[in-house]
C-alpha cells in the first residue's frame, strides 16, 4: 500500500491536480458524484481510465475516445476500444496497473467495489462514480455528467436531443385495450439460479416503452424462480445472442410457450443490459418483434 501511495503521489503532481487544493491555479474543480463523494477533478483531464463499459461507450459516443488510456476487459463497445490499454477485470482490480496508466481522473460504474474507491481516495487518486440508476430516464443525466467531466457538454446535449427524438419518432403508443404481450429478460439461468431484471430496473422501463409487460415487473433486484418463469410462461424471451441457443436447447426452458414458437428476441451484448444510447435501438427491436 505504501508503494502505491508514493506512485500515485507521483502521478498526481505530474496531473497538476493535488487533491484538497481548490485555488484555480490547480485548474481543479469540486464534483459531487453519485455516491455523494467530494472529487477534486481536473477542469480538463487528458488522460482517463475508465472501469465501466458503460462510461466507455458513453466516452465514445461523446468523441471523448483520445482521452481514453486505460479500460476493462469488459469495455468491449465500439470495437475501437479494444485499441486502449486493458487494465483488467472490474471486482479484482489491478491497482497497480491502473496506476501505471498514469491517469489525472478515473470514471467508475457501479461494480468496482468501494473498498477500492476508498483505496484511491485515500491515495489522491481522482475518482468519480457515475453509476447506473433504475429509471430509463437517467441515461441522459449519465450521458450529461459523462459530458460535463470530460469538457463535452455541447455533444452531450446534442446526443440527449438525438436520443429523444428518435424515441418520439418511433410511435411507441399502445392501444390500452390491448393486453401488452408479456415478456421476460434473461439474466442468467441454469444450475447458477435464474436471474432477470426486477420492476426496479431501467430495463424494466425499456421493456415497457417497448410495448410489453415485464412478468417480473412486481420483483426487486435480479432474482427470480424458475418455477415463477414457467408459471408466467411469457409471450417473449428477451437474451442475449450468444446465450439464446443454449438457452432454447436447455430444460426445462425448452418447454416455455415462447421458445417452442420462436419468439425469441436474441439482442447484442450491452444493447440492453448497460444504461448506454444503444439502449434506444433495443427498444426498437423489442417493439417492432412484438408488435409484429
Amino acid at each position: 500500500m505504501k508503494r502505491l501511495l508514493v506512485f500515485a503521489a507521483a502521478v498526481l503532481l505530474a496531473a497538476g491536480c493535488v487533491r484538497n487544493s481548490v485555488d484555480k491555479t490547480n485548474d481543479c474543480y469540486e464534483y459531487i458524484d453519485d455516491y455523494g463523494s467530494h472529487v477534486m477533478v481536473p477542469q480538463n483531464p487528458k488522460r482517463i481510465v475508465s472501469l465501466s463499459p458503460a462510461v466507455t461507450e458513453i466516452m465514445f459516443a461523446l468523441n471523448a475516445e483520445e482521452l481514453l488510456v486505460g479500460r476493462t476487459e469488459f469495455c468491449l463497445y465500439p470495437p475501437e476500444a479494444s485499441k486502449i490499454e486493458n487494465i483488467g477485470g472490474i471486482s479484482n482490480l489491478n491497482i497497480e496497473k491502473v496506476l501505471s496508466c498514469k491517469p489525472d481522473l478515473i470514471i467508475s460504474g457501479s461494480m468496482v467495489p468501494q473498498k477500492i474507491v476508498k483505496q484511491f481516495e485515500e491515495m489522491g487518486v481522482p475518482l468519480v462514480c457515475v453509476i447506473e440508476k433504475s429509471d430509463f430516464i437517467e441515461l441522459y443525466s449519465n450521458i450529461k455528467k459523462i459530458g460535463t467531466l470530460v469538457g463535452k457538454i455541447a455533444k452531450a446535449d446534442s446526443i440527449n436531443e438525438a436520443l429523444a427524438n428518435d424515441l418520439g419518432n418511433m410511435g411507441l403508443e399502445w392501444d390500452e385495450q390491448k393486453q401488452k404481450p408479456s415478456c421476460y429478460y434473461v439474466v442468467g439461468f441454469g444450475s447458477g439460479g435464474n436471474f432477470t431484471a426486477g420492476g426496479n430496473t431501467f430495463i424494466n422501463d425499456i421493456i415497457l416503452m417497448s410495448g410489453g409487460r415485464n412478468i417480473a415487473e412486481e420483483s426487486e433486484g435480479w432474482t427470480f424462480s424458475v418455477e415463477a418463469l414457467m408459471d408466467a410462461d411469457p409471450d417473449f424471451i428477451l437474451i442475449r445472442a450468444e446465450d439464446s441457443a443454449r438457452f432454447c436447447k436447455k430444460m426445462p426452458y425448452a418447454n416455455l410457450t415462447a421458445v417452442k414458437k420462436g419468439n425469441i428476441i436474441a439482442l447484442h451484448d450491452g444493447i440492453l443490459d448497460l444504461q448506454v444510447p444503444r439502449n434506444i435501438e433495443a427498444i426498437r427491436i423489442i417493439h417492432k418483434r412484438i408488435t409484429e
